[in-house]
Order: C-alpha cells, then sequence, then structure tokens
C-alpha cells in the first residue's frame, strides 16, 4: 500500500515534547498538520516552539527562511478535538495511560471518517488492548516515534491482533516518505527496542552490584571497547531514572516476572532518592555546578614487552595481533587454542567463565581475560580479569602488552562475562527471542536497535560477527555460573548453531 498522500491532512493530539515533535515531522514533509491539546493555549505555543526552533536552524544555515515559513504555515493549533474530524491520520501522543487512550480512541472512531488511519505513539502499552472494544479494531496502528523526533530516524509500526496489514504498510511507507526510518513489529511488551534494549542497563548495573568497577569505569568500557555512545549510566542518568525503572517494571510485570528483565535494586534506591538523574541534578553522577566528573580507572605497567607467542587463532579478537605487530611487538605463531603468551602471562578472550574457573578447568597459569571490543583496530580500551593465581608481574606483563597495542586497561573484578561481552550476548540473546517469537524480523530488529538507540552494531549481526557458537557458549558459561533463567541462551540460538547458519541467514 503507497504512503499517504501530501495533501493528506495529519492530526496530532498532544503537544507535549513528542507530539510536537512529530507533527514538525510530517509539517516538514509537506502535510497540513492540525495539532490539538485539552490544555488550553498549549496547541498555539508548541507550534511557536517549533517555530523558533527552526529559526534556529535557519541561523545556523541548516534551513532556509521561505522552508521555516512554509513549514509553520502548514501548522494549525485546535481548541477543540471536533475540529479534526477531516483528518485522513490521526496520531495521538498523549499520558501512557491504557484507559485515557482507550477513551479517546473510541471518541475519534466516532468523530472521524471511516477511512481515517488511527495511530497510537505509546511506548509500551499493547495496541491490542488499545484498539479492543472499538467497532474497527482494524484501523487502530502503533506508531512509536523516539525522542527528539525531528532528529531520531526509527519509528516503530506495531500491528495488534487485529490490526489491518495494508494500512500498517501504509504508515510504514508513509514514515519512509517523512524521511524516518521504519521497522515493522508485533504488539508484545516493549515492542522492539524498549524490550531488546533491556539487557544493555542490566548488565552494567548487575556488574555495578556485584562490585565489578565503579559507574565511570563501566562506562568507559561500553563507549571505548563497545563502541556504544553512551555507557549505561550516563544514559540512564539522561533518561531519568524513574523513567527507565518504570519501562523495566513494566516490561518484567508484563512477562510475567521473567528474570531476563529484573529490575534492578541500585536504581529503585535512586528513584526513591529522588535521585533521577540530570533533571534532578544527581543520579549515579553528580550534575552540580563545579562537581568533578570521575575519571575511569586504568592499570598501567613500566614492563618492557618486545615479543609475545600467538597460539591459533583468536577469532574475532584477532585483530589485535595486527595491532601488537603494527606496534611493534615480535608475535610468534604457532598451533594452539587461541592464546596469548606475554612472559608469564596467558592472555585469552573471555568465554563467559571466571578467569579462576577457566584456569582450573584448562590448566593455565597466570591467566589474565579480556574482553570483547567493537572493533580491535580502533578500540581505546579492554577490560581485563585475572585469575586468583595470576601475581602481579603477570598482570603488569599482561597490562604492558595491551599498552603496546595502544590501549588503555581497566581491570574488573573476576565475574563471569566481563563487561561487553556479556552484555552484547545478553543484546544478541534477546533480539533472537524476538526473532523467534515474531516480534520482528532479524533486518528490522538490528536496524531498530541502530537508528533507535544508536547501537554501533545490530546485536544479531554482532553475534553473527562474534560467532553464534561463540555467544551461546558464553550465555551457557554465565547461566552455569550464577545458576539463573537470567542467562537461558534463546532456542533460535541453540537451533541456528545446530544448523551452522548465521542468525541473518
Amino acid at each position: 500500500m503507497h504512503a499517504l498522500d501530501n495533501n493528506a491532512l495529519v492530526a496530532v493530539i498532544g503537544a507535549g515534547a513528542m507530539g510536537a515533535g512529530i507533527a514538525q515531522v510530517a509539517a516538514q514533509a509537506g502535510h497540513p498538520v492540525k495539532l490539538y491539546d485539552n490544555r488550553p493555549g498549549a496547541a498555539a505555543q508548541a507550534i511557536d516552539a517549533i517555530d523558533r526552533q527552526l529559526g534556529r536552524l535557519v541561523e545556523k544555515g541548516k534551513l532556509d527562511a521561505a522552508a521555516r515559513s512554509a513549514i509553520v504555515a502548514r501548522l494549525q493549533p485546535l481548541e477543540a478535538i471536533e475540529a479534526l474530524a477531516d483528518a485522513r491520520l490521526v496520531i495521538e501522543a498523549i499520558v501512557e495511560n491504557l484507559e485515557v487512550k482507550r477513551g479517546l480512541l473510541r471518541q475519534l472512531e466516532a468523530l472521524c471518517a471511516a477511512d481515517c488511519l488511527l495511530a497510537s505513539n505509546t511506548s509500551s502499552l499493547s495496541i491490542t488492548s488499545l484498539a479492543a472494544g472499538l467497532h474497527h479494531p482494524e484501523r487502530v496502528i502503533g506508531m512509536h516515534f523516539f525522542n527528539p523526533a525531528p532528529l531520531m530516524a526509527l519509528v516503530e509500526i506495531v500491528s495488534g491482533l487485529a490490526s489491518d496489514p495494508a494500512l500498517a504498510q501504509c504508515l510504514y511507507a508513509t514514515a519512509s516518505a517523512w524521511g524516518k526510518q521504519p521497522v515493522h513489529a508485533r504488539s508484545t511488551p516493549g515492542f522492539i527496542v524498549n524490550r531488546v534494549a533491556r539487557p544493555f542497563y542490566a548488565e552494567s548495573l548487575r556488574l555495578l552490584q556485584e562490585g565489578a568497577a565503579d559507574c565511570a569505569t563501566l562506562d568507559a568500557l561500553m563507549r571505548d571497547a563497545g563502541g556504544f555512545r553512551m555507557g549505561a549510566f550516563e544514559l540512564t542518568d539522561l533518561i531519568g531514572h524513574d523513567i527507565n525503572y518504570a519501562v523495566t517494571c513494566s516490561v518484567f510485570d508484563a512477562y510475567y516476572g521473567d528474570f531476563r528483565f529484573q529490575p534492578s535494586l541500585i536504581q529503585k534506591e535512586l528513584v526513591e532518592a529522588g535521585r533521577l538523574g540530570r533533571k534532578s541534578g544527581r543520579g549515579f553522577y553528580d550534575y552540580a555546578a563545579g562537581a568533578e566528573r570521575p575519571s575511569a580507572a586504568e592499570l598501567d605497567s613500566a614492563a618492557e614487552i618486545a615479543t609475545c607467542v600467538l597460539e591459533g587463532d583468536l577469532g574475532v579478537a584477532q585483530p589485535l595481533v595486527q595491532r601488537l605487530k603494527d606496534a611493534g611487538v615480535a608475535v610468534i605463531e604457532r598451533a594452539g587454542s587461541g592464546l596469548l603468551r606475554v612472559g608469564d602471562a596467558v592472555l585469552a578472550l573471555s568465554d563467559g567463565r571466571l578467569a579462576s574457573q577457566r584456569a582450573g578447568e584448562d590448566g593455565l597459569r597466570n591467566l589474565v581475560l579480556f574482553d570483547l571490543a567493537e572493533d580491535y583496530t580502533q578500540a581505546a580500551r579492554i577490560a581485563i580479569a585475572c585469575s586468583a593465581d595470576t601475581t602481579p608481574a603477570a598482570r603488569d606483563q599482561a597490562v604492558a602488552l595491551l599498552r603496546r597495542a595502544g590501549l588503555r586497561v581497566s581491570l574488573l573484578a573476576d565475574l563471569p562475562g566481563l563487561a561487553v561481552l556479556r552484555s552484547v550476548a545478553m543484546l544478541a540473546n534477546e533480539a533472537a527471542e524476538a526473532v523467534l517469537h515474531g516480534v520482528g524480523s532479524a533486518a528490522d530488529i538490528d536496524l531498530a536497535m541502530r537508528a533507535g538507540v544508536n547501537y554501533p552494531r545490530g546485536p544479531l549481526a554482532w553475534a553473527d560477527a562474534i560467532g553464534v557458537g561463540a555467544v551461546l557458549r558464553t550465555l551457557d558459561n554465565l547461566q552455569r555460573a550464577y545458576g539463573e533463567e537470567r542467562y537461558r541462551p534463546s532456542l533460535l540460538l541453540r537451533r541456528r548453531h545446530a544448523e551452522g547458519r548465521r542468525l541473518h541467514d
């Protein structure tokens, strides 16, 4: 089905940040737009704010004055909801309350023409539930934008049980015509992004709770090794802990207490203390004027390293070998099981086991595990963990080798999977579950995570790069270490590994 014609009237209900942003997107795409809010004067104020925002773009040379005037001219504030009866598409962006939204949709069904599409910008409520009780539930589709709507590319097109696939396709094409990157999703708790993203926060919170390292170090590892734009602690401070914690609780409850989505007691305590992040002035970090931002912990070494031994292939970490060679380290290569030896130290990429456990099981002394990096040729930092028998001298030799490669080194407590590996494995696992349950395609889920939350790679593509078997092995080891269902591998991972196939095949 084709996108809505540019002449089609779009109505947006709710003149808050999201509603105003959606109205701006539709107007910039050429549609006449009516904006309504039940607060007197709110719609007009929102349009004035849009005008000022566009004015700043004109001042920066990113928009010409005529285009600004044309966009604003297409925006009309309404004081009565009845004035949007001629809309071809109505997008509601009101309070996230099921009964309030249901009441609005019933009102719109009676008010608007039979061919008017009714879209909800809900981020967490069931489209099936929202449409239930309407005479024509097939016309209700989720159209979930991300904040700020004019800047964020992703739009989740969410179909409930009764949603008409042709209408969903129309909204998909419309979002694409508006310059967005739409994905199809089935109406399940959290849709794609709010479901698949939960481990990104949860694993860092758990590492903090278990004393792996401080917030600044864990955030730096997710940025400098994982390639994420922000670490979990700075990101939740930005989102607001009240919002992030509420979403986690909502998803946890919606999945009947599945421990994959278990909320964090640390975050709960922040909410109870009113430390909500940037908006309250304090969260994991202090945002008061003059407050000093803590630095990530780093190790240094005075050991002189000129040579190391590579035994076998390091798999996804193999580019680290070339980086060492480029730094002038002589690498002696021989057969083996994927280890680097330098002095008394043995280095290996984590596989989800504790360093001490792996040292005992594999008969390795002075074992130093290193973490996953999104790109070993570009990473600025790496995490390590040491087995209990690793001597200070051996640790220094391992640190010196990694420093020769130009990597800053942060030490974590001996916890399974380190920081980046366990987070990526869990993101891939949840994405695989979403594919298995028909929430979205592998391509759409990866696109959603890149365009919606700016991940450096889609989690399924990342798992393919690491190797499905390696991800499965990491999750199995995490589950054995913790004895919890939280880390149970998705059946899709097991199936694809058994078939010798990738997740994107």
